[in-house]
């Protein structure tokens, strides 16, 4: 059943008190005009500022006080529907409460419905039970396709017949990212992006996720990195890009559907090797937006609210779908203990539970440098689609290292010997590369001279890599990824 037969069911079941927490109020009492269009009962609406009024007929509102509109039910013989607009607070006092549980349990008055709309319902206890809440169902692509349109049209009037441009593969990616949200709010945010320049195209996208996650996330637990970046910016990875790659068209939906959606990766590595940099560029390649979930700030002192901050952000997060959610060293946010109450054992079991059950496209990354620190049953099979190991970088990838951080850097490449610096950096990571770069532009700096090839060798000479200084942990990391993981590069 689709939401109008869900609601004019309930209204024909004759159902006492409905309760619709929501904050697109018109599209509540638009619900209920297009149920009642069959039902042919008297619909009534009230609010504390405007009073009550008749909307099935063309009659003017009648100031009316939060007691007075109670009385007005109770004596009504017809049964009708009356829609109540933050009505809630007024239930605090103990005669309006009683003369509610009154109309909801039919004492002496007909089988009215009585409807409570609100942004936010706080129903008494003593009447909770005999509410049935009802949530309006989400805009559908096709929806939000014509609201789209809608304000395209609107934008022409506006500016004396200026046709909006849509570059049709924008259009359907903005309707894609505006799902999870209501009408109205999708409709500020199409009216801001045409707005801005007349235009729909591939550059309103950042804007578009950005302005939907600002709505939607209000526990402040995840975060929307706006720094995706693509593949060809990320040197190496071959394996992983193809595998992504390969997988683009199932998660967005233009693929066949008998291949099952792709679930996650755990990317396992040195510190230090790019994986925060692939998990960014895992959202640029699938062309989603990359939100991260920030596990220490999940953790919380009072009884419950760890559970409650993490279920409220992974239904975020399904709202924002599709997308990519990147954990980072997932292996600290599931580390177990038996100090905490068995708080972490109850977010890994709800974690997992989630990873196996969610139906919406969100693509998980986790990125761990210490394997033995998490619970095998993150890693089994069905869990991730597959573990990448991101390994210390070859001579050719250091080459390749050294000429995109020379370029981001506007230094002349051609003047360097590549090979030399990539013999020199044997057993440092990309983040050790680039640090050396940028010691070595101190130096420059100091000796007031131009950087140049002795800068660099002195600074690679010079560091200690992490490969050396934890040589032991590190070879025992690449060893047990060697038969257990897949190269990424």
């Amino acid at each position: 059943m689709n939401e109008h037969q869900d609601l004019a069911a309930l209204l024909r079941a004759e159902t006492p008190l409905l309760a619709l927490e929501t904050q697109e109020e018109m599209e509540a009492i638009a619900a209920f005009q297009r149920a009642l269009q069959q039902i042919l009962r008297p619909l009534y609406i009230w609010s504390i500022t405007t009073g009550l009024r008749r909307l099935d007929m063309d009659a003017p509102a009648k100031p009316m006080s939060s007691s007075e509109v109670l009385d007005v039910i109770t004596q009504t013989s017809q049964k009708s529907v009356f829609l109540l607009l933050d009505y809630t607070p007024f239930l605090k006092y103990v005669v309006t409460l009683r003369q509610m549980r009154e109309i909801a349990l039919r004492h002496g008055t007909a089988a009215h419905t009585v409807a409570l709309i609100g942004a936010q319902l706080e129903i008494p206890k003593d009447i909770e039970a005999l509410a049935v809440n009802f949530k309006l169902e989400l805009p559908n692509d096709q929806e939000l396709d014509r609201i789209v349109r809608e304000e395209a049209t609107q934008y022409s009037r506006e500016n004396a017949g200026k046709r909006v441009q849509v570059h049709a593969s924008a259009l359907k990616a903005v309707v894609r990212n505006l799902k999870g949200l209501g009408a109205s709010d999708a409709r500020r945010i199409a009216r801001r992006i045409i707005a801005t320049d007349g235009m729909i195209t591939d550059a309103d996208l950042p804007a578009v996720a950005k302005a939907k996650f600002d709505l939607l996330n209000k526990s402040g637990v995840l975060s929307f990195e706006y720094e995706s970046v693509g593949f060809n910016e990320v040197a190496g990875l071959r394996r992983l890009k193809r595998w992504i790659e390969q997988r683009r068209p199932v998660f967005l939906g233009t693929a066949p559907s008998q291949l099952d959606p792709p679930k996650g990766i755990l990317l396992l590595g040195v510190q230090g090797t790019g994986k925060s940099l692939a998990a960014k560029a895992t959202a640029g390649g699938f062309q989603v937006p990359l939100l991260r979930l920030d596990m220490g700030s999940i953790y919380n002192k009072y009884h419950g609210e760890t559970e409650k901050n993490l279920r409220q952000s992974l239904g975020q997060a399904e709202l924002m779908a599709p997308c990519v959610l990147w954990i980072d060293e997932i292996e600290k946010a599931f580390a177990t203990s038996s100090s905490d109450d068995g708080v972490s054992r109850r977010i890994l079991g709800y974690f997992l539970t989630w990873m196996s059950e969610r139906k919406a496209k969100i693509f998980l990354v986790a990125t761990a440098n210490a394997i033995d620190q998490l619970p095998p049953e993150l890693l089994r099979k069905g869990r991730f689609d597959e573990i990448f190991f991101v390994d210390l970088p070859s001579a050719e990838m250091r080459e390749e290292l050294l000429r995109v951080h020379l370029q981001r850097r506007n230094l002349p490449v051609e003047q360097f010997n590549l090979a030399e610096l990539a013999t020199a950096s044997e057993g440092f990571s990309g983040a050790e590369i680039e640090q050396a770069i940028v010691a070595s532009l101190y130096a420059a700096h100091g000796e007031n001279a131009t950087l140049d090839q002795r800068h660099l060798l002195d600074e690679l000479r010079q560091t200690r890599p992490l490969s050396v200084v934890m040589a032991e942990k590190v070879s025992s990391l690449r060893a047990w990824a060697a038969e257990r993981t897949v190269p990424a590069d």
